[in-house]
This record gives C-alpha cells, sequence and structure tokens, in this order.
C-alpha cells in the first residue's frame, strides 16, 4: 500500500493532527539520517560531538554532554568510538587528574567537513518541497515551538 493510500485510509481526525504530522516528519527525518550518516560510518551523537568541539575547542566529557544534550553514560561510547576511528583525543586535564579533556584530531576536522556536507545533502532532501522562504520559516516556527515547551 502507498503512503497515500494509507493517509487515505486514516481517519481525517488524525489526518487533521498538526502533532501527528510533526510526528511522522520527524520519524521519516531519523530515518533519512541515520541512514544516511550510517553510509559514511557515523551517527548523530558523532556529529553533534565533533561540531561540539569544533565550536567549543578542547573541553572534558563532562562539558561536551552538556553542550550535546547527550548522557554522560552515552558521551563514554560516542567518545569511544571516535577516538577509534582517530577522530579525537582523550587526555588527562592537567588541572584535574580525574577528569579527560577531549580534543578533536586533524581526522576529525576533515570528518566534520565531510559530513557537514553529508548534513547539508540531507537537509536538503528532507526540506525538498519547500522554497527557500518556507524553509526559514519552518525553521523559526519549530524553534519557537521548541523554545516555548522547553520553558516547562
Amino acid at each position: 500500500m502507498t503512503h497515500e493510500m494509507e493517509e487515505q485510509a486514516t481517519p481525517e481526525a488524525l489526518r487533521a493532527l498538526p502533532s501527528r504530522t510533526l510526528s511522522l516528519v520527524a520519524m521519516y527525518s531519523d530515518r533519512l539520517f541515520n541512514e544516511g550518516l550510517g553510509a559514511a560510518d557515523a551517527r548523530k551523537w558523532h556529529y553533534a560531538a565533533l561540531a561540539a568541539l569544533r565550536e567549543a575547542g578542547p573541553v572534558s566529557q563532562a562539558e561536551l554532554s552538556r553542550r550535546t544534550s547527550i548522557y554522560r553514560s552515552d558521551m563514554v561510547a560516542v567518545i569511544n568510538e571516535l577516538e577509534e576511528r582517530g577522530h579525537v583525543e582523550r587526555t588527562p586535564d592537567p588541572a584535574d587528574r580525574r577528569r579527560n579533556v577531549v580534543t578533536m584530531t586533524a581526522s576529525g576536522r576533515r570528518h566534520l567537513e565531510r559530513l557537514d556536507k553529508l548534513i547539508s545533502d540531507l537537509q536538503d532532501d528532507l526540506l525538498a518541497p519547500l522554497s527557500g522562504p518556507e524553509r526559514e520559516q519552518f525553521s523559526a516556527l519549530l524553534a519557537r515551538l521548541l523554545a516555548h515547551h522547553s520553558r516547562r
């Protein structure tokens, strides 16, 4: 059954719910990005960690966790994966030997540049039916919704 046929079979009361539509688009977006990044031997969390390191420079694992909203226990696994691939280095913090400082390597910077291009292409795919101004408006509306509900 095609998507159009499935939608026609869906009760109008459900089709009219913006929350349902947003959820379906989010599921499609997750699948699109997970598959696209997977083909590049990466995950969304890899991109988040590398992007945060580019912006902040070397930081502790705890700070990287705060900046990306990735749970600390999950961040350890993300850093392990990035370190195995040679994209980051983890060294003891000279100010506090109990903490590790994570630094992006030259390989990590090159990998992040490739991921930036891939993410841009995936964004274009996701938002293909929208014009440039519509994309800006859509992004602004989503940001407004998120800001409103994040205050709760």
